[in-house]
């Protein structure tokens, strides 16, 4: 033993218990980890979605979909686990690509709140709950691209424990806030910070509905869809996304307020969309536009009417362009972000006092709210309408859901060969993912018996039984070539079950 030395004496543990740990303590059996599944697809637009919010230095916090485009974490992970990314992606990948996210029970029906981009184009949803190493399946319920919020529901676990609901509108800055996730995959990390900035507008940002929390808390790929809590334990947004010149944590993070993801959630839930209100106008969202025109006008606050869409509720309730409304039920509106958060939560229908000011006079107008989708079809015009003009799918037997193909529809997709039907979406777990059928993929025959419609196939699966072999001669897109270039194959398994 060395000369004058005291061996360490390791002291009985004991608690030291403080209001972060028994936060994490109370909360952490209601934050999931979420791993979802993506097969092969034709390339698709960037996570950010249709208003392509996600922009340089502006990214979710998560892995998403796309490996190449994650957040220089190829480094890290190869660092930690010295096998290339053990999520998906990269060399030797299988034909699947893996990605991972957070989500907070709300429910102990089992509905989790989580964000779009963490589920968005996924084939096959897992769930993970602290300390149970069961994965469970979870569908979509409905999704909201314009505030990056979806709702998952999760079966076969009854044990469920949904977190408290705070009031985003209480919070203030300098308050203490802690972020709980799965960054980079490390389940039930806990983090603690303060809240940064409240109403948060992103530069570049196109929609309206998203005003963020912004927090020091680290954020990181991987708590995408995690909640953002107060001292209390109760969840007052929802990690949306970072502020990042490195793709990790910069102490600059956003959650969506709770106030704005319990009104989307209560219509998913309601309705399995979200519909918004619309009066029916557009304005200037850059303020400084907006408060020059109210400058020429003489009035300190308000929203100046650019355009009166023709037809909609403002021209219908006597509204005009070069109107600026000041106030709506009686309560002043300072700008167009005001206005929208009342107008787009108000349901359809419903009548709004306007107060205007018209040639130097405040005047009243009765306005009843529309939905916006139908006030500014144009907005909302996607291949949508196309994809619904041709034949609705019809789920089969083989865990797969099909549809017809039209001439129209073969040529444009340039098949030479006749017949076939298209698959539209393949169940997981199922025994057309087995045999490794994909959605696009043109079904030419079954066990050597031309199909042409959905009917064909019903007829080959019933005269099927456990223990036949079942083949498909398919067509795929040959990727990296022309897009009118199709491979044919085919996939054959064992049937276990008997089709239904």
């Amino acid at each position: 033993m060395a000369p004058g030395a005291t061996p360490l004496v390791i002291p009985d543990p004991v608690q030291l218990s403080n209001a972060f740990t028994q936060i994490a303590k109370t909360v952490e059996p209601s934050v999931v980890n979420i791993s979802t599944t993506y097969l092969p697809k034709a390339p698709v637009q960037s996570r950010g979605g249709q208003n392509g919010r996600r922009r340089q230095q502006l990214m979710p916090p998560d892995q998403g979909g796309d490996q190449s485009d994650n957040g220089g974490m190829d480094e890290f992970l190869y660092r930690f686990f010295g096998n290339g990314n053990p999520f998906g992606g990269g060399q030797g990948a299988s034909r699947k690509e893996e990605a991972l996210g957070s989500g907070v029970v709300v429910d102990k029906a089992g509905y989790i709140l989580t964000n779009n981009h963490v589920v968005d184009k996924a084939d096959i949803i897992k769930v993970k709950f602290t300390n149970d190493p069961t994965e469970y399946t979870a569908k979509v319920v409905g999704v909201d691209p314009d505030t990056d919020l979806a709702v998952i529901h999760v079966d076969g676990k009854h044990d469920l424990t949904p977190a408290k609901i705070g009031n985003s509108d209480a919070v203030q800055v300098g308050d203490w806030a802690m972020a709980i996730g799965s960054p980079f995959g490390f389940q039930a990390t806990v983090t603690a910070g303060i809240i940064s900035a409240k109403q948060r507008d992103i530069p570049g940002d196109t929609t309206q509905y998203q005003h963020f929390l912004q927090t020091d808390a680290a954020i990181n790929p991987g708590n995408s869809g995690g909640p953002l809590l107060n001292m209390r334990g109760e969840v007052i947004g929802i990690n949306t996304a970072i502020a990042s010149q490195s793709g990790g944590y910069q102490g600059i993070g956003f959650a969506l307020p709770i106030n704005t993801a319990a009104v989307v959630y209560n219509q998913i839930i309601k309705t399995g969309k979200m519909t918004r209100g619309s009066i029916g106008i557009t304005f200037s969202k850059l303020e400084s536009q907006n408060d020059a025109l109210l400058k020429e006008e003489k009035v300190s606050a308000g929203v100046f009417v650019q355009s009166v869409q023709p037809g909609g509720p403002s021209e219908k309730g006597g509204i005009k362009e070069t109107d600026i409304i000041v106030a709506v039920n009686g309560k002043n509106i300072r700008n167009g972000n005001e206005l929208v958060d009342i107008v787009s939560v108000t349901p359809v229908g419903t009548p709004l006092d306007l107060t205007v000011i018209r040639g130097g006079k405040r005047e009243s107008f009765k306005v009843v709210v529309g939905d916006l989708a139908q006030v500014f079809p144009e907005h909302f015009a996607t291949n949508k309408t196309t994809e619904q003009a041709q034949p609705e799918a019809t789920t089969v037997s083989f865990g797969m859901s099909i549809k017809d193909l039209r001439d129209e529809a073969r040529a444009n997709l340039g098949i030479k060969e006749k017949g076939g039907v298209q698959v539209v979406e393949v169940d997981p777990d199922s025994f057309a993912e087995e045999v490794g059928l994909i959605a696009g993929d043109i079904v030419l025959s079954v066990n050597r018996q031309p199909v042409s419609s959905t009917e064909d196939v019903k007829k080959v699966q019933a005269m099927l039984k456990p223990g036949d072999a079942v083949a498909f001669h398919v067509l795929r897109k040959a990727r990296g070539r022309g897009t009118t270039d199709w491979q044919s194959s085919y996939l054959a398994g064992t049937l276990s079950t008997t089709p239904r």
